[in-house]
């Protein structure tokens, strides 16, 4: 936990910032910040009014430098799941997140905000990465599933689970409360919206049998706003095609398509310089937006997603703040000099409230 005075201090900043941008008086702001002030001295912590905690938790996704969707941070709707205190209201607390982020496949940017770590005993944690994953395994005949989730499938089997032993096994979730056991909770089929992959000309691609979820929900960073840490924060926007095609797909470390894709459309993968994993890269991606998009799925391509960067740049230009951003991230994984994010600099200055990943 941070000292006290220093606790103080970036709670001053915090609620300074945010009441300015929610218009309160002076009156308000001094009154709180001596309330706030008081309790640290008191107790060692604070807690956010649940004002605070929504504001503070947009303006974390405002401040995130490797997101390029932030144009929409002020629609982020909060679940404030402070009091679950049980592994079954935590539980209960990321279905309802799933259900209600998912929406039919109209995708609302959410995130469920669990209790801050007050206290080592009381720290809460949700071990997925995203709330929805699919398993890796690995067997005597090569990689089964995702790569990525090797580590959280070799946890979730220590806890007693098994998938069926396919590419696409959903990932229970997995939470902990303090130096408690975790624990694993199934989540209901139904609520996980999943996208087969077709392609709008080439129907022999169905024949890859892929298929992807509807909702990323990153569950593997913990949120700090105003000093308080909040270890447990799942948020979610939607996809941009391209980290489903050109990365969870594509990257070799994860699915590996690309040569399958070209053996499916016939390229000559003997050189290199026919460009045969662009060309397959092309036609991965069209798919996946032609996918989503035909089963009425919110997503993204990553042209479009760079026109709404720039909107958001001149927004905050308006507001008089600072658009800072990490560069590496921000462009698309395909056509990156197609983007104008590819021939402009942005400091990578890391302002707070914002997600910072866990060290596991």
């Amino acid at each position: 936990m941070k000292d006290r005075e220093q606790l103080v201090q970036e709670a001053a900043s915090f609620i300074t910032e945010c009441y300015g941008e929610l218009g309160k008086s002076r009156q308000e702001l001094e009154a709180r910040l001596a309330e706030v002030t008081q309790h640290v001295q008191e107790t060692g912590y604070y807690d956010h009014t649940a004002e605070e905690l929504e504001h503070g938790a947009k303006m974390a996704w405002r401040n995130s430098n490797r997101c390029i969707g932030r144009l929409f941070w002020e629609t982020l709707q909060i679940q404030d799941a402070r009091h679950a205190d049980t592994e079954e209201q935590m539980t209960e607390a990321l279905v309802q997140h799933i259900a209600t982020a998912t929406n039919n496949g109209k995708i609302r940017p959410m995130i469920t905000v669990f209790q801050p770590a007050h206290t080592p005993e009381r720290t809460v944690r949700v071990w997925n990465d995203q709330l929805i994953r699919y398993a890796g395994y690995e067997t005597e005949h090569g990689m089964l599933g995702d790569p990525a989730s090797l580590k959280v499938t070799e946890l979730c089997r220590s806890l007693g689970w098994e998938g069926a032993g396919t590419h696409f096994d959903v990932l229970p979730l997995v939470v902990q409360i303090g130096e408690r056991a975790p624990r694993y909770f199934e989540i209901p089929p139904e609520l996980v919206m999943e996208v087969e992959i077709t392609h709008p000309e080439i129907p022999d691609f169905a024949d890859l049998h892929l298929k992807w979820y509807a909702v990323p929900i990153v569950s593997n960073m913990r949120l700090e706003i105003g000093g308080l840490v909040y270890p447990a924060a799942p948020f979610n926007g939607w996809y941009m095609g391209t980290e489903i095609g050109a990365r969870n797909f594509a990257d070799q470390a994860r699915y590996d398509m690309l040569p399958r894709v070209a053996s499916l459309l016939g390229l000559n993968t003997r050189r290199e310089a026919t460009l045969w994993k662009d060309k397959a890269l092309v036609e991965l991606n069209v798919a996946v937006l032609h996918s989503y998009q035909k089963q009425g799925v919110t997503i993204v391509d990553h042209h479009t997603a760079a026109q709404q960067f720039m909107r958001f740049e001149e927004r905050e230009q308006r507001s008089g703040r600072e658009v800072t951003g990490n560069w590496t991230w921000l462009i698309p994984p395909m056509s990156p000099a197609a983007t104008h994010i590819f021939h402009t600099h942005y400091e990578n200055k890391v302002k707070t409230p914002n997600f910072f990943y866990h060290n596991r």
